[in-house]
């Protein structure tokens, strides 16, 4: 191992440490870690700038623009109400309907962009029925990383898997990954239900006095309200054709927010940018540097390599290696790095005698987009909702969310590894 790699490592296990122990906040560490890559030289800083995901970054300052426009007219309480009175209330029913809309949108847009829509009406709910929002935010973020490992759209690693291999269709990604992904988010869903029981109960007073309000009242600017619907509607037909249209979803979201800013006069400018997740953003900022340290010095490209090596490219052992090596690295890092290193080696190992990659492509998928689950920094949905939840007073802890989410990826993984062996491997 060189100097440099040393060194990022170093820094890697560091920020992780700090970060897990929550004495200093996350977005400090994480900023002065990528800087330390700069000062230390295994990064320069224009290399810094390069492994910077700016369409992520792009997407959040476009969306958080568009959302905090449209939270002015009511609509997400609007919602809320509608949402609560067809399901009588019930915070357990809410869950699920909460939880099922975001796997759904999540599979056909970005993870970022749902969550994005779906917290803020969430968080309308909890309040209104004095709930702990926790249950429905942590089962809001598992369907988003559920419902977007669905589709080859759905997830930035199936995107990329997609545009490398292409046999691998948008009809392919549904008929081999959606069904095994249904089931993984029913029993999750289940799972939250029961593992916050206790907390999903209203009192009945409190329920009554939702199912009796006027939906209609909340809505208190209509006008502005009609420039948002056009501006999000624009926006979505974007992100569905952006592939087509060569445009990347960041520009199509900073579009719609300049637009609608355009539309709205200077009258929400200033508000609006002040209430943007701006210690999130920055948190990616240096956790994007963090990890391109490692992808840099060689550490994710050798680790994966030896992993490889140890099966001797034989396919059932490569291939549950892959599924399983792909979570548990995505649990820590960014997926699409790792994911990067891997389409080329699983290529490799196609010139080396495989014939049928099929299982290791989905193996890659399946690991990298659910493993993302695993900790509160697995993706980028998980950050989002947490500085959402935070903006409104409720800290979803690092150590918290692992304590429930990791075995429930692992559970996920473990499903995961029963679909792959018995349809492919068998």
């Amino acid at each position: 191992m060189g100097t440099h790699a040393l060194i990022a490592l170093i820094i890697f296990l560091v920020t992780y440490a700090l970060i897990i122990s929550e004495k200093i906040h996350r977005t400090t560490i994480a900023m002065l870690g990528g800087l330390l890559m700069i000062a230390f030289g295994v990064l320069d800083q224009k290399l810094a700038i390069h492994f910077i995901d700016f369409n992520t970054i792009g997407l959040l300052v476009g969306m958080m623009i568009i959302v905090g426009i449209t939270a002015q007219t009511g609509i997400f309480e609007f919602i809320a109400i509608c949402l609560a009175q067809k399901v009588k209330g019930e915070p357990v029913r809410i869950l699920m309907v909460l939880s099922l809309f975001t796997a759904t949108a999540s599979a056909f847009l970005d993870n970022v962009t749902t969550v994005l829509l779906v917290v803020p009406v969430t968080i309308s709910i909890t309040k209104q029925l004095k709930v702990n929002p926790i249950p429905f935010l942590m089962s809001e973020i598992f369907a988003s990383n559920i419902g977007g490992t669905a589709t080859m759209i759905g997830d930035p690693p199936n995107l990329m898997i997609g545009s490398a291999v292409k046999e691998l269709t948008f009809t392919a990604f549904i008929n081999n990954l959606a069904l095994i992904n249904f089931i993984i988010l029913a029993i999750t869903i289940l799972l939250f239900t029961l593992i916050y029981k206790k907390q999903l109960y209203s009192p009945p007073d409190l329920k009554n006095h939702l199912l009796t309000k006027n939906a209609k009242l909340e809505l208190n600017d209509r006008d502005l309200l009609a420039k948002c619907i056009f501006v999000i509607a624009l926006v979505l037909v974007g992100f569905f054709t952006h592939q087509f249209l060569h445009i990347e979803t960041a520009t199509i979201a900073l579009i719609g927010a300049f637009i609608l800013l355009l539309l709205t006069g200077d009258k929400y400018l200033v508000t609006v940018l002040e209430k943007i997740e701006w210690t999130t953003l920055f948190f990616f900022l240096g956790l994007f540097v963090i990890v391109g340290g490692l992808v840099e010095t060689g550490l994710i490209a050798d680790l994966a390599k030896k992993a490889i090596s140890i099966t001797g490219g034989e396919l059932k052992a490569t291939t549950i290696l892959v599924l399983w090596m792909s979570a548990i690295i995505s649990a820590f890092v960014d997926n699409i790095p790792f994911v990067a290193t891997m389409i080329p080696m699983i290529k490799e190992l196609g010139k080396l005698g495989i014939t049928n990659l099929d299982p290791l492509w989905w193996s890659l998928s399946l690991g990298a987009c659910l493993g993302g689950n695993g900790t509160l920094i697995g993706a980028s949905a998980n950050l989002v909702v947490a500085g959402l939840a935070s903006k409104e007073g409720h800290h979803i802890s690092f150590k918290k969310y692992l304590f429930i989410g990791f075995p429930l990826m692992i559970l996920s993984i473990v499903i995961s590894t029963i679909y792959i062996y018995v349809r492919y491997l068998l």
